[in-house]
Parts: C-alpha cells; sequence; structure tokens
C-alpha cells in the first residue's frame, strides 16, 4: 500500500495495491494489521455505501461529535468524487484548513479521514458510488453539518450549481460553528 501524507495531520491517502490479469483485478482495501502498520490503528463497526445520480452533487460537510465521533475510510466504487476534509479541531494548527483530491474507481485511491474533521465530496460524474467505513455507529444526536461553501474549498465544478439536501444548504458556516473537538 502505498501512504502519503496531507497538509492536515493525520489524514492520510492510501492506495491498495491491485493484483490484475485479463479478468480484471483484486485488490485488499482494508487489513486491520496492514494498516496498525502504518499507524492507523482504527476499529470500524460500519460500513456505508452512497449512490448520487447527478453530477455536482454535494454531500457534505458532515462530522459526528463525541462521545460518537467518528474516523472514516472513504473510497470510490464507482465514478469520480472530490473527496474533502476540514481540520475542526480547536487548537488545531490547520484549524480550517482543507485538503481535497479526486477518488476514482479507476485511481483505487482512498482518503483516511480521523476524528476532528469535516467530511464531504462532490460528484464529478453522475452515478458515483461512494464506499466508506466509520470507527462509530450514526447517532443522530451527535450529527453535525458545516456549509460547504464557507470553508475555502475550491470545488472542481464551480461553474454549476451544486445538488444539496435541504439540511446542507441550511447547515452553518464555518465562521458561526462552534466545534465540539479539541486538538
Amino acid at each position: 500500500m502505498i501512504v502519503e501524507e496531507t497538509n492536515l495531520q493525520g489524514v492520510l491517502v492510501l492506495t491498495p495495491r491491485r493484483f490484475g490479469d485479463d479478468r480484471g483485478f483484486f485488490s485488499e482495501s482494508w487489513n486491520k494489521r496492514a494498516f496498525e502498520e502504518i499507524g492507523v490503528d482504527t476499529e470500524f463497526v460500519q460500513d456505508n455505501h452512497s449512490l448520487s445520480t447527478t453530477k455536482g452533487t454535494v454531500r457534505g460537510l458532515h462530522f459526528q461529535a463525541p462521545p460518537h465521533a467518528q474516523a472514516k475510510l472513504v473510497r470510490c466504487g464507482r465514478g469520480r468524487i472530490f473527496d474533502v476534509s476540514v481540520d475542526i479541531r480547536r487548537g488545531s494548527p490547520t484549524f480550517g484548513n482543507w485538503f481535497g483530491m479526486e477518488l476514482s474507481f479507476e485511481n483505487g485511491k482512498q482518503l483516511f479521514i480521523p476524528e476532528g474533521f469535516l467530511h464531504g465530496f462532490m460528484t464529478l460524474e453522475s452515478d458515483s458510488e461512494i464506499i466508506y467505513k466509520c470507527s462509530d455507529f450514526y447517532a443522530p444526536e451527535c450529527d453535525g453539518a458545516v456549509r460547504w461553501d464557507s470553508c475555502g474549498i475550491d470545488w472542481p465544478l464551480a461553474d454549476i450549481e451544486p445538488v444539496l439536501s435541504e439540511k446542507d444548504a441550511a447547515a452553518p458556516a464555518l465562521a458561526a460553528f462552534e466545534t465540539p473537538f479539541e486538538y
């Protein structure tokens, strides 16, 4: 597995090896022992699978607050997305900074996002599927969001009107957000 650090401490780009032949390929996207060897000792308890039918769909920026904060391991099963994480740990030297990259079926890259970060994505193709592991179960009382366009993110499809949920459209801006996370 290729491991790349980002500008946000703890957020990692992980590229599993693919073993291919004329039938296709095999890839191991998660292995507890291999992840522990690279310093990611996270116990995942839930897998989520999301389909966005329309190019330009934005989901996020989401988080789950303590005591049910979630780390995530995100990959794209079909299509292409621009996946983003934003540091929201009060006192962090990178508070409010973001990292974004394209995840696709073709490139096979994954993004590991620890607790204390917002997560969101924009679909770059119609019918894009996102598959991600979470380190805690979904807890509606801990669910939160920050407005997708309030963090200075350079979204790649800035020329189209994004498709948003009502919840995401009504989320508070980062400047008005009181974070539950400490660095």
